[in-house]
């Protein structure tokens, strides 16, 4: 067994088939065959059933992706730390929600850009049920993100919770009935939220998963949506979104997460988290 043979069967399994594989890893189809073969046959076990629809995972496979994931991680995380640029003795591998980036993502890490510790910085942009997964395999060594998961070995510092506040693209719009609303998806705490405080609204036509997206949508089609305060207060000024009056507002929790082996020479690292629980970057009230 080596790294690129499990490499070759994560990207089976991510793109779905043989064919795309190798197209993914720009290498033959027989290669990836072969490469796959090998594999099964060190394991003595299928691991993947192979149809004309796709490729799919054997309860084998389904146990081995999990132990893939992890070696081919660290692997990545040994090769880059061995190559660190001069002068640099770690890395900080640090990946972040997509809504979370602008503002407490950014202060993060130019924080620790500033402060110029002999280490290198990533920064990684993912899925976001793919943080605490990456966290756990030894890609990331910090996440920021809205659902952090509770295991040994890390460490969940709360940041300072957002508001989660009504806008609208014309002052006079409706807080309930506005054809134009877009359903954003915060999470399953505001979900049930927003379903006791609009029990007798529609669901919405438009959704998205992510705030970033949804402002773009918005101030292209017009309409209304709950959106964190911190992205929003641009589009305030500049008076593209308007606050909805009366309108509930909510608040959405967020976290730092940090694999705690990788933060044992980060001494910066308890004052930096000390700045991010006070920040609270840009609300209405200092417009």
């Amino acid at each position: 067994m080596n790294i690129v043979t499990l490499q070759t069967f994560l990207a089976i399994i991510e793109t779905g088939s043989l064919v795309r594989a190798s197209e993914k890893l720009n290498v033959t189809q027989s290669t990836v065959t072969a490469r796959l073969r090998s594999l099964e046959e060190e394991l003595g076990q299928v691991l993947l059933n192979r149809q004309k629809s796709g490729a799919t995972l054997t309860p084998a496979g389904t146990k081995l992706m999990r132990y893939a994931d992890i070696m081919v991680g660290l692997w990545r995380q040994a090769r880059q730390e061995t190559s660190l640029p001069e002068g640099t003795e770690s890395v900080c591998n640090f990946a972040c929600d997509i809504d979370l980036w602008p503002g407490p993502g950014q202060f993060f890490f130019d924080t620790v850009n500033r402060m110029d510790p002999p280490m290198a910085l990533a920064a990684t942009q993912v899925e976001r049920g793919d943080l605490d997964k990456w966290l756990g395999s030894g890609r990331v060594d910090a996440v920021m993100t809205y659902h952090p998961s509770i295991h040994g070995n890390r460490t969940i510092y709360a940041l300072k919770p957002e508001k989660l506040v009504l806008f609208a693209t014309k002052p006079d719009t409706p807080m309930r009935f506005d054809p134009g609303y877009i359903y954003v998806d915060h999470g399953e705490e505001f979900a049930e939220q927003h379903a006791a405080a609009y029990s007798d609204a529609g669901t919405a036509r438009v959704s998205f998963n992510a705030s970033v997206w949804a402002i773009e949508f918005l101030l292209a089609n017009g309409g209304s949506a709950y959106l964190p305060e911190r992205l929003s207060i641009g589009h305030v000024r500049a008076g593209h979104l308007f606050p909805i009056p009366d309108a509930p507002v909510f608040v959405r929790n967020a976290y730092l997460v940090v694999n705690d082996k990788a933060a044992e020479s980060w001494g910066w690292l308890p004052k930096l988290v000390g700045q991010l629980s006070e920040l609270s970057f840009n609300t209405l009230s200092s417009v």
